[in-house]
């Protein structure tokens, strides 16, 4: 296969009149990790659910190795693994009872199941845990679970919708070792969501970003921080946030000026030399600088630029996505 995933102008509007998708096209090698970053409601969550037959859209073409997802949905159920945000293992059941049954639903051949079973526990480092009962697991056993769940049919792809929310730095930074190392093992392609932009930084070998339904950028970590150029400055003054953004317009060296809330975000050619003229330019205007730092390019600031708002503190809150996608298509 050229591409492992393929989509193309997907719509989606849901029946309570959010709008979930609204032409949202990208592709995914075979191979490759590639990564849905964008805050909760960005429209996430209803593409992976397109992508993996549990959604139909109102428009566009999605195909899923080598399947198309609209005209051969069985097709592509054979083909892919599925981990949704909320852990899908029965509590109380042992682990070993859950991959089971698991691999009973995906047509697994019966006398393959205990072998590749046990494999997937010693996989994820769950074969002393797993004739216990999953209610006894802690948070990073239930994902690992999980993730066991979505390859007990050896699928070509697997989705993984927000796979550590929830999850504490050091379990987070573990699942991000076993997805790597199912990446080197197995060659297997995998899409994930997120809304954190150190998981889409340290995990993908691709992403895109997705706002208000539509793919605004995509490459690699890398390449989106490189196209943007300079330092950013970030200064805090409060409630003068746009004033001081006009102020500063005239000055040399400026690439970018956002107001943001209570600070002035600059794009500049050199923050070192900039910061101190930036500063004196506002207090000689009376407007107090209460705090100002320096930074190189990360994908915060390359959600900023395409979006012209900061992707921190989009939040967890009014997630019309999620309230939206209980309604059936």
């Amino acid at each position: 296969m050229e591409t492992a995933i393929a989509c193309q102008d997907l719509k989606k509007t849901y029946k309570n009149g959010v709008k979930a998708l609204d032409g949202v096209s990208f592709s995914v090698r075979p191979g490759e990790i590639f990564g849905l970053l964008g805050p909760n409601g960005a429209g996430k969550s209803t593409t992976v659910r397109i992508l993996a037959t549990l959604t139909a859209p109102d428009g566009g073409k999605a195909s899923v190795a080598g399947c198309d997802a609209l005209v051969n949905p069985a097709g592509v159920r054979l083909r892919i693994g599925f981990v949704a945000q909320a852990s899908g293992v029965d509590k109380w059941g042992t682990g070993t009872e859950n991959l089971t049954l698991q691999a009973h639903l995906m047509r697994v051949p019966k006398a393959e199941i205990p072998g590749r079973v046990s494999r997937l526990l010693e996989w994820v480092n769950l074969s002393d845990a797993a004739g216990r009962i999953v209610k006894t697991y802690s948070g990073g056993m239930k994902r690992r679970l999980d993730l066991a769940m979505g390859l007990v049919n050896e699928p070509a792809v697997l989705f993984l919708d927000e796979p550590t929310t929830g999850l504490d730095p050091e379990t987070r930074a573990a699942l991000w070792r076993d997805l790597k190392r199912l990446q080197k093992e197995r060659n297997l392609t995998v899409l994930l969501t997120t809304h954190y932009l150190e998981e889409a930084d340290h995990l993908c070998d691709r992403l895109a970003i997705v706002d208000h339904g539509k793919v605004v950028v995509e490459g690699t970590p890398a390449e989106l921080k490189a196209r943007i150029s300079g330092d950013t400055v970030v200064l805090d003054v409060g409630a003068e946030a746009k004033r001081a953004a006009d102020l500063l317009k005239p000055i040399a060296g400026i690439l970018e000026l956002i107001p943001d809330g209570a600070c002035v975000i600059a794009r500049v050619e050199q923050g070192a030399t900039a910061m101190p003229t930036l500063i004196t330019t506002l207090e000689r205007a009376g407007i107090s600088v209460r705090s100002s730092t320096l930074s190189r390019p990360s994908l915060d600031d390359v959600y900023l630029h395409h979006t012209g708002r900061r992707f921190q503190g989009e939040g967890e809150a009014g997630d019309a996505e999620k309230t939206a996608g209980k309604a059936r298509p």
